[in-house]
């Protein structure tokens, strides 16, 4: 497994250089590039402004995990859906431009108050989430689903969007939410994702999640991709980040 962060929040102000530097100045393998955040990678980069970012990653000893956006499918408005696809697509390719392997995306909850049954509404995420990654197959890029929105982030509601999407590039995100935690233990939540996961989000390596049992699972499963810190800003960004990458180091090392 490798580490990495989510440039929300701790990195949300930081140019491309500096996240570069900062992530091989503390032991960091990786970014997810989060939307509207400094750093700027959005689609409305023309081809040689993209072939830039893909060259400053190329040249570095850091890999850009993927790309962070927040198209979601759940609305009871088709238009705002269609919209949400388009959108994904047109990020599908600013991801094969600038060398991401994957884009994040999520659901967002449901639409009871509009009257729509919660198996319509996943029925709905999960058909357009398999046209985004019929699409995005195509470009080598994968559709990474995070476990995400009121409702919508309980894992067998996820498993039974990934059911229905039924394709091979659409996967979890998982995004380490404490609901998932019973007596301690995430596993029988894990295990309805286990093999499905393409990506991982982590809060605090601190009490209150059993990260320890995570890590484990994780490599027991064959995991192999990241684990990206989604860590609050600090005026001291390189000490927390050298503590991160230490505390990861030592529990994935008790999984040995």
């Amino acid at each position: 497994m490798k580490l990495g962060i989510v440039t929300y929040n701790i990195a949300k102000d930081w140019d491309l250089d500096t996240i570069i530097e900062m992530c091989e100045n503390t032991g960091m393998e990786g970014v997810e590039l989060r939307t509207t955040h400094a750093h700027g990678v959005e689609v409305e980069l023309n081809k040689e402004e993209r072939a830039d970012v893909k060259k400053k990653f190329q040249d570095s000893k850091i890999e850009l995990a993927g790309l962070g956006s927040a198209f979601d499918y759940h609305s009871a408005d088709q238009d705002a859906v269609r919209k949400n696809i388009e959108g994904t697509k047109e990020y599908t390719i600013l991801a094969k431009d600038v060398g991401a392997p994957g884009i994040k995306v999520r659901p967002n909850g449901f639409q009871e108050e509009a009257g729509i049954p919660k198996e319509k509404t996943l029925e709905q995420i999960g058909k357009s989430l398999r046209e985004c990654g019929e699409f995005a197959a195509d470009y080598g890029v994968q559709i990474r689903l995070e476990v995400h929105g009121r409702g919508t982030s309980y894992v067998p509601n996820i498993r039974k969007i990934l059911d229905i999407a039924d394709h091979e590039n659409v996967v979890a995100c998982w995004n380490s939410n404490q609901g998932e935690v019973e007596d301690g233990s995430i596993k029988q939540y894990f295990d309805l994702l286990a093999g499905r996961i393409g990506l991982v989000h982590m809060r605090d390596l601190v009490a209150g999640y059993p990260w320890g049992e995570l890590l484990c699972l994780l490599k027991e499963s064959g995991y192999e991709g990241f684990c990206l810190g989604e860590i609050p800003g600090s005026p001291e960004p390189e000490r927390i980040l050298r503590y991160y990458r230490a505390v990861f180091d030592a529990l994935t090392g008790s999984c040995c």
